[in-house]
């Protein structure tokens, strides 16, 4: 094999990518229903239900575009050897393979953020504006997005240095340092996230005394779960969508309530919400995933300290010399099939715990008060009531509305 085979293979995993995502998506916008499912009838009127439907297409029109241009950038620099370009331009500026690492992704990662920025702007103020969802400012979104790129140059650029430094002092085993400091991050991240990352963007109060606190404080008191911290979180500031989530591990797990989840919902389909969430938390859902996603960043990595000294990995990209930072690109180009099965797994796994989580909440409170909130929530949100089941298969990690109405419906 030549470093021209390689570039091959890597276009080539690129194109068909591409192909099976357009096709997928094509199967899912072909997939709305003009009818009414009987289902959410009496909920979704047909005014709405028409809305949701013109919202999908809309969305379907704007992610054709957006990945078409991904996928002529991408195979553009590939093929015109931009990759190589840069790294040439940035080792004239800086020397040692850490700062030329660091400053070629930083290009990289600046570069692709100016260049979507246009999109962004698009999908936040025309698009979601013109269906009712956008509620975001001007000076917000240019804030987030500033906060962003601080929060991606202090985590990422310190993670990644260390990964380079592993690479370079211990070689093959480098994978075995870098699992642990990943997988130690990745706990770290899931205990404080709400406490650290969070706040960054959004304020969080916790829930105020009164009939929604009692009720939920007596659920979780019959369910045996100890719950000391419910939050309620400012998602209007930037959005009329409502969700609910559950975070951290220990004396650190908090469940947060959207405050346009509680405008929308009544007491008792709030507390059925929060009864779901702690389903995911009493059936080990959030550990179960840490251990899969531990797992398969281990697997990743041990692969990646089988080609990463590989020359031919950079060559591949035009360049003549070989660096941790080239062979990185190629072997993540590479790997992409692989990871998708992963994708794939991960997702079957997760909509069974959804699944698991609705039964945990229909047992032990009120299914017919989780179908209702599901119902309003599908509604307020204008989802996609009948996506193709082998989209749902490929990118679904919550399970479509009407297959966990039909779930709860058996219990």
């Amino acid at each position: 094999m030549n470093a021209t085979t390689i570039l091959s293979a890597i276009i080539a995993i690129v194109l068909a990518d591409y192909l099976l995502e357009r096709g997928l998506s094509f199967l899912n916008c072909r997939s709305i229903s003009t009818q009414l499912p009987d289902e959410v009838k009496g909920i979704y009127s047909e005014e709405k239900y028409q809305k949701s439907q013109e919202y999908k297409r809309a969305n379907c029109r704007f992610e054709l575009v957006t990945a078409s241009l991904q996928v002529v950038v991408l195979v553009g620099v590939l093929m015109s050897g931009g990759f190589a370009f840069i790294d040439g331009l940035v080792r004239g500026r800086v020397q040692g393979e850490l700062l030329v690492s660091l400053l070629f992704f930083g290009v990289l990662f600046f570069g692709s953020e100016i260049l979507f920025l246009p999109f962004g702007l698009y999908h936040t103020f025309v698009l979601e504006e013109r269906f009712g969802f956008n509620k975001t400012t001007r000076l917000t979104f240019i804030t987030d997005k500033l906060k962003g790129w601080l929060l991606t140059v202090l985590l990422g650029g310190p993670l990644f240095s260390a990964v380079i430094w592993f690479y370079q002092v211990t070689q093959d085993n480098f994978w075995i340092y870098t699992w642990l400091l990943m997988s130690g991050f990745m706990i770290f991240i899931t205990m404080f996230y709400s406490t650290l990352i969070v706040p960054l963007f959004n304020k969080q109060t916790p829930l105020e005394q009164g009939e929604l606190r009692d009720a939920i404080e007596a659920f979780s008191t019959k369910a045996g779960f100890q719950l000391d911290n419910v939050f309620v979180i400012d998602g209007s500031r930037r959005s009329t969508k409502a969700n609910a989530y559950f975070s951290g591990l220990g004396a650190k797990k908090r469940i947060v309530l959207y405050d346009t989840l509680i405008k929308d919902l009544e007491v008792e389909e709030l507390v059925a919400v929060l009864a779901h969430e702690i389903g995911h938390y009493k059936k080990k859902h959030t550990i179960k995933g840490i251990i899969a996603a531990l797992c398969q960043t281990g697997i990743m990595l041990y692969i990646l300290s089988l080609f990463i000294a590989n020359p031919l990995l950079s060559k591949a990209l035009g360049s003549g010399i070989h660096s941790f930072h080239l062979a990185l690109i190629s072997f993540a180009l590479l790997y992409s099939p692989l990871s998708t099965l992963m994708g794939l797994a991960m997702n079957g796994f997760s909509r069974h715990n959804e699944y698991e989580a609705d039964r945990f909440a229909a047992r032990h409170f009120n299914g017919a008060a989780l179908a209702s909130a599901l119902k309003k929530l599908s509604v307020n949100n204008l989802s996609n009531l009948t996506p193709h089941p082998a989209y749902v298969f490929f990118h679904y990690s919550h399970p479509p509305l009407l297959s966990r109405l039909r779930a709860m419906s058996r219990i």
